[in-house]
């Protein structure tokens, strides 16, 4: 099966971006943007990208109904605040990761969305986290076409918000438990939380 690869466009040009796809031969990406347009950046917008994108021979896809981090449904929000665990447990969710493995076993695909830094986006801190159960291989694409393999990205996560276990606790079990808080506390800082005509409702605790 082939890697899987994500990428975020935020402060990239359109020609960066493509260029750094074609230098991982990615020949697919997957938009899992819930709107998938762009006011300040017009390229990234679902059909000029798209367009873009078919002059490299590369093909899109939109998953953001599936696999978008701001779903229409009420019931996967509290206190305003999409929640992570309850976007996963939609059938559409899965339906989505189905789609993404099924697709490596022919593309190298590209998760796409805008945030450049993955671990402040829904598509490493939702999606990877469960594709990851699947033992594949997931790249983050950063800077100008480095990879961070997944695995490191985690542990990356976890120091950054002081979770790391003492080193005399530091067995497989004690990174693992780390790891899965580190996702649950990070879901909470970046998930998305509705506004009203007063501004961000208050996020759920």
């Amino acid at each position: 099966m082939n890697p899987l690869y994500t990428i975020g466009y935020s402060t990239r040009e359109i020609s960066n971006f493509l260029e750094v796809l074609s230098a991982n031969a990615v020949t697919a990406v997957c938009d899992v943007r819930s709107s998938p347009f762009s006011k300040r950046n017009p390229a990234f917008s679902r059909e000029e990208l798209r367009s873009q994108l078919r002059r490299l021979h590369i093909h899109y896809v939109f998953l953001g109904e599936e696999l978008g981090a701001r779903p229409s449904d009420p019931s996967c929000y509290v206190n305003g605040q999409a929640r992570y665990d309850l976007l996963a447990k939609r059938p559409a969710f899965q339906a989505g990761l189905d789609r993404v493995l099924k697709g490596l076993a022919s593309f190298r695909l590209a998760l796409m969305c805008a945030e450049r830094e993955p671990v402040d986006c829904h598509r490493t801190i939702l999606v990877c986290r469960h594709l990851a159960q699947h033992s594949i291989e997931i790249r983050h694409l950063v800077g100008n076409g480095d990879t961070e393999p997944h695995a490191h990205l985690e542990r990356r996560l976890v120091r950054a918000l002081g979770l790391e276990p003492p080193p005399m606790f530091a067995s497989v079990d004690s990174w693992a438990s780390a790891i899965a808080q580190a996702y649950e506390v990070q879901a909470r800082k970046i998930a998305y939380v509705e506004k009203d005509d007063r501004g961000p409702r208050a996020k759920a605790l």
